[in-house]
C-alpha cells in the first residue's frame, strides 16, 4: 500500500494541473468502443445537466475487466455494460434461453450479493454478439444460420475479447460444432475490413455495429441460442447516490430511451460521418429534452491537416500530459537504475542478476505489463508511470554497468596516485568518463518510453494514446495520426535535446571536433 501511495504521489506531482478528484466529482468509465464512448457522454453529459457534480470521463478503458475491476476499487463510479456480458462473464452463469428479464433479474442479484455493485434499469436496447459473413459468401455457401457454419472449414476472424471469453469462441465451438481452418485473434473493428478484402469468411461482431450496415454484411441467426441478451444498463457502485446525490435519478431518465435503431444510428454518426462522440451524444440528449451544459466543440473536417489544426489544443494538452508520463517514468527510472547500475559494476554476480532481471520485464509486451499493474495500482497515471519505469530502467542500467566497465583501470589507479576517494574517483573520474554511454542509454529510455505511453490510454492514463486509440476503435485514420505524428515528432525532439545534454556532460577531451 506504502508502494502505491509513494507512485500515486510521484505522478500526481508530475502531471501539472492534474489533481485528484473532488468529493463532488464522479468518474464515468467507458470500454475502448464506439458504443461505450456514446453512452458514457450521454451518461456523463446527463448528469451534468441535472446536477451540479462535476464528471470526469475515462474512455478507452481496455475491456470488461479492467473496466469492471476499477469500478470494484473505485477508480470509476459507473459505466455501461450489458447484462449478457455479466452472466456469462462476472457471474459465470451457463444457462440457456433465458429472457431479458430473467438475466436482468439474476445479475442485478449476484453482482450486488458477491460484488457490491447496482445495475440501474436499461438504456431500451439490446447488443447482443452476432457472427457474420459477407453477402456473397452467405449466398455461395448457403449460410444463414450459425448451425450451418460447422459443414464448412471456415477461416474466423475474431476479436482478441471474444477469443477468450466463455460466451465467446470456447462456448461456440462446444454449441456449434464448430470446423474451423484457422482462426486469428483481430483487433475488433479491423476485423471488418479483412471480412470485406477476403482475408477471412466469418468474424464475430455487435448487433448495433455500423459497419454491419456499410459493408452489407449477413448476420448468421442464433438458431440455438447460444447467446444470451444483452441489455446495456448503467453499472454504478452501490455508494454512488450518497457520495453524489441525485446521479442516480439523473441516469434513471435514460431508461428504456435509446432503442436499437437509435443506437445504431449513433454508432453511425460517429464512425461513418466522423462525428464526435460528446456531440453525438448531446444532440442526442437534446432531442430526448435533455438539454447538456457541455459545451461541443464541433469539427469541421476537410482532411488530416484540417483535423490537426482543429485539435491543434486538444494535441497540445495530450502532448504535455505525455511529456509528463514520459519524463517522470525515465527520471524515476535514472534514480534507480544508475546507484543501482554503478553497485553492479562492482559484483559481477549483482551485475547479471540485475541485468536479466530488467531484460525479462523488457520481453513482456506492453499491454500485458499494464494489465498486471491494475490490480497493484489500478487505472490512471500510477499504473502508467510503474510500468514506464521498468521498461526504462534496462537500457539506463545496462549503459550504465557498460559505460563503467570500459573505463581504462590505468586511469582509475591515477586518480588514486593523486589521494583521491573511492567516491571522488567515481564522481570526478569514472562518471564524467562513462558519461557519454550512460546518456545514450537514458535517450533509448526516453524513446521507447514516448512510444510505449501510447497504450496508457488503456488504463485512462491519457496522453497522445488517446487519439490513437480512438481512431483505432472508429476506423478513423486520420485521428490515429493526430495522435501518432506528435508522439514521433515528441520522441526525435526528446532524443536531439537529450543528444545536446550528452554533448554537455562528456568532458572536453573526449568530444569530437
Amino acid at each position: 500500500m506504502r508502494s502505491r501511495a509513494t507512485f500515486a504521489a510521484l505522478g500526481l506531482a508530475l502531471i501539472a494541473g492534474h489533481s485528484a478528484a473532488a468529493s463532488a466529482s464522479i468518474v464515468v468509465g467507458a470500454k475502448n468502443f464506439t458504443e461505450g464512448a456514446v453512452l458514457a457522454e450521454i451518461m456523463a453529459q446527463t448528469i451534468e445537466s441535472q446536477t451540479d457534480i462535476e464528471v470526469v470521463r475515462r474512455l478507452n478503458l481496455a475491456g470488461t475487466q479492467v473496466c469492471f475491476e476499477a469500478l470494484r476499487a473505485g477508480e470509476i463510479d459507473v459505466y455501461a455494460e450489458y447484462t449478457g456480458t455479466a452472466l456469462r462473464n462476472l457471474v459465470g452463469d451457463e444457462a440457456l434461453h433465458l429472457s431479458p428479464a430473467q438475466v436482468y433479474a439474476t445479475v442485478s442479484r449476484e453482482v450486488a450479493r458477491r460484488f457490491g455493485l447496482t445495475w440501474l434499469a436499461p438504456f431500451g436496447f439490446e447488443n447482443t454478439y452476432v457472427m457474420l459473413v459477407t453477402a456473397q459468401t452467405s449466398a455461395r455457401l448457403q449460410l444463414t444460420t450459425m448451425s450451418d457454419l460447422h459443414r464448412h472449414k471456415l477461416r474466423y476472424g475474431i476479436s482478441h475479447e471474444f477469443l477468450r471469453r466463455p460466451d465467446g469462441m470456447p462456448g461456440l465451438r462446444s454449441a456449434y460444432r464448430l470446423d474451423e481452418d484457422t482462426t486469428t485473434g483481430l483487433a475488433h473493428d479491423f476485423s471488418y475490413q479483412a471480412l470485406a478484402d477476403g482475408a477471412v469468411d466469418v468474424i464475430d461482431g455487435y448487433s448495433t455495429d455500423a459497419k454491419i450496415l456499410r459493408y452489407g454484411l449477413v448476420p448468421l441467426r442464433d438458431d440455438r441460442n447460444f447467446f444470451p441478451p444483452y441489455e446495456a444498463a448503467p453499472l454504478i457502485r452501490s455508494d454512488l447516490e450518497q457520495r453524489a446525490p441525485g446521479v442516480t435519478t439523473a441516469l434513471l431518465l435514460l431508461a428504456g430511451r435509446i432503442d436499437d435503431s437509435a443506437m445504431r444510428r449513433l454508432n453511425y454518426q460517429v464512425e461513418m460521418e466522423r462525428r464526435e462522440p460528446a456531440a453525438v451524444a448531446a444532440e442526442f440528449l437534446s432531442d430526448l429534452g435533455v438539454k447538456s451544459d457541455r459545451q461541443i466543440q464541433v469539427s469541421q473536417r476537410h482532411g488530416f491537416l484540417s483535423l490537426l489544426y482543429q485539435r491543434r489544443w486538444q494535441t497540445l494538452e495530450l502532448t504535455r500530459r505525455h511529456l509528463a508520463l514520459t519524463i517522470g517514468a525515465v527520471a524515476l527510472a535514472a534514480v534507480i537504475g544508475i546507484p543501482l547500475g554503478v553497485v553492479a559494476s562492482r559484483r559481477p554476480t549483482l551485475a547479471r542478476a540485475a541485468l536479466g532481471l530488467a531484460a525479462t520485464l523488457q520481453t513482456i509486451p506492453s499491454i500485458a505489463l499494464l494489465a498486471f499493474m491494475l490490480p497493484l495500482f489500478g487505472i490512471g497515471v500510477t499504473p502508467a508511470l510503474v510500468a514506464l519505469l521498468l521498461y526504462a530502467i534496462l537500457p539506463i542500467l545496462r549503459n550504465t554497468v557498460t559505460g563503467l566497465r570500459g573505463i581504462e583501470e590505468r586511469l582509475v589507479d591515477v586518480g588514486r596516485g593523486l589521494g583521491m576517494s573511492d567516491s571522488e574517483i567515481l564522481r570526478q573520474v569514472e562518471l564524467p568518463l562513462a558519461a557519454p554511454v550512460l546518456m545514450a542509454g537514458i535517450r533509448t529510455a526516453t524513446v521507447i518510453s514516448v512510444g510505449t505511453a501510447t497504450l496508457a490510454a488503456f488504463i485512462g492514463a491519457g496522453g497522445l494514446g488517446d487519439p490513437i486509440v480512438t481512431g483505432l476503435a472508429t476506423t478513423d485514420y486520420a485521428l490515429v495520426l493526430c495522435g501518432a505524428l506528435p508522439a514521433a515528432m515528441l520522441a526525435i525532439a526528446l532524443d536531439a535535446l537529450l543528444g545536446v545534454v550528452e554533448m554537455w556532460t562528456t568532458p572536453r577531451g573526449l568530444r569530437a571536433d
